[in-house]
């Protein structure tokens, strides 16, 4: 079956509860939180009391995606805040094993975000030690953009290198997911799909979130 992951970016901040409160009760099973800081990435989103909030509200998994420069710096604050996985992103990382060594010290699992333009052929030295593989199929720092369409050979690639290698990590895809795309994306290999306008802006989120679990 397949992991999904709604992106709380996508939500409305002033239901942020009431938000919450669908996703415990839809077939989702993670909560997807994008933390971005201006630098990385050309926007602003939510920080650690945004986290700190809705890990109180759910039992399911927080996913935090790290959009930061310098994620090392603040890893053990989301720890703190409730983060179950924490990936940061390849390009930000001057020394990623040491990145994810630091993540898995604290008890989190370890993921790495791959932006459109990087190859994930620049990952495979280190699969084994990677939980979940992120690649941005939009460029990150903004939702509601249009899936790169070459995103579906970078997922086939990889998914041949975990299985050749008997890795159990998992691929997730972030950006533009609809139900219109998404069986071809899980097909091709993916395991985890981030769904965010796709999720908050249906008129029935909860058996949008049922749709794409079954696929």
């Amino acid at each position: 079956m397949t992991i999904v992951a709604p992106s709380l970016l996508a939500s409305d901040f002033l239901r942020l509860g009431e938000e919450s409160q669908m996703l415990n009760e839809s077939d989702a099973d993670w909560f997807h939180l994008d933390v971005m800081d201006g630098r990385f990435v050309p926007n602003i989103s939510f920080g650690l009391p945004v986290i700190a909030a809705i890990r109180k509200s759910t039992t399911k998994v927080c996913d935090v995606h790290l959009m930061i420069e310098e994620p090392e710096r603040y890893a053990e604050d989301f720890k703190k805040a409730g983060a179950d996985i924490l990936s940061v992103h390849l390009e930000a990382c001057r020394h990623l094993h040491r990145n994810l060594q630091q993540i898995k010290s604290l008890g989190m699992k370890a993921g790495v975000a791959l932006n459109p333009h990087t190859p994930v052929e620049s990952i495979f030295d280190f699969l084994d030690e990677i939980d979940v593989v992120c690649i941005m199929s939009v460029n990150p720092g903004f939702g509601g953009q249009k899936f790169i369409h070459q995103t579906i050979q970078k997922i086939k690639n990889l998914r041949q290198r975990i299985d050749a290698n008997k890795v159990n990590t998992l691929i997730e895809i972030d950006g533009g997911v609809t139900l219109e795309n998404a069986k071809s994306i899980v097909d091709a290999g993916a395991h985890v799909l981030v769904a965010g306008n796709t999720v908050f802006s249906s008129p029935d989120p909860i058996a949008t979130i049922k749709v794409l679990k079954a696929l």
